[in-house]
């Protein structure tokens, strides 16, 4: 609830006319000034005004009037209002832009592509305000302006707030799935650096022996023929 009361120039008017409360308690309850109030009471301001008695409309009772006329000192409090007001329902839809700002979107928008590209087109849209066939020709450089955009931040042209950036950037880092490609050799575990593969061990030490009997025989059988070759 506001701090205020409904109409507070008329209200100002009305306390002046019918109360003797001083002009710094009329100025504390209607959120004015005291010299607008003096003013008021010398009927140089508010003229053609007509006064709103505050007690009709259950802002003000009789009572707290009674003790700021006998107190100078008392400041008096708005009554709360009975009446509950319906607040209007949000709408869907892109965001206002001022018309000032219209002109910014395409260089806010060449921005969020370039330095955020996880970011969908609907969540561009209700960051900036703008439509899809925008950021296609943003993106594609189809824009009737794209020669001269120059990427800037939708929060310091005002387009949006930071919180609403940071909410869209994490929002969208969620739904982007996680995967990470390592490429390139990698180290292998301990346990496979340091095991021995005794079988093949095994295995290379028999290859090996076998490979020097074979040798040995066949030296052998050379050497042997041409011993034969020369006694013949």
């Amino acid at each position: 609830m506001s701090n205020a009361p409904l109409m507070p120039k008329a209200t100002a008017v009305w306390l002046v006319d019918n109360t003797a409360l001083t002009f710094d308690q009329v100025a504390d309850f209607t959120k004015m000034h005291p010299l607008e109030v003096r003013a008021i009471a010398d009927g140089d301001a508010a003229q053609g005004i007509k006064g709103m008695d505050p007690i009709s409309n259950g802002q003000l009772t009789r009572e707290e009037i009674e003790k700021g006329e006998r107190d100078p000192n008392h400041r008096l409090r708005l009554e709360e209002s009975k009446v509950v007001l319906p607040t209007a329902a949000k709408k869907k839809g892109p965001r206002y832009t001022p018309v000032s700002r219209r002109h910014e979107r395409p260089s806010a928008i060449l921005w969020l592509v370039r330095n955020h590209p996880e970011l969908k087109d609907a969540q561009i849209m209700r960051l900036v305000g703008t439509t899809k066939t925008t950021i296609a020709s943003v993106r594609d450089r189809t824009h009737w302006n794209a020669s001269t955009l120059t990427p800037m931040d939708p929060v310091t042209l005002g387009l949006c707030s930071q919180i609403e950036l940071d909410f869209e950037v994490q929002r969208a880092a969620k739904e982007k799935p996680t995967t990470t490609v390592y490429g390139g050799a990698t180290l292998l575990p301990a346990s496979e650096t340091t095991r021995k593969d005794q079988p093949d061990y095994e295995q290379s030490e028999k290859d090996h022996d076998d490979l020097n009997v074979d040798a040995v025989f066949a030296k052998l059988k050379t050497i042997g023929g041409k011993k034969a070759d020369d006694e013949e």
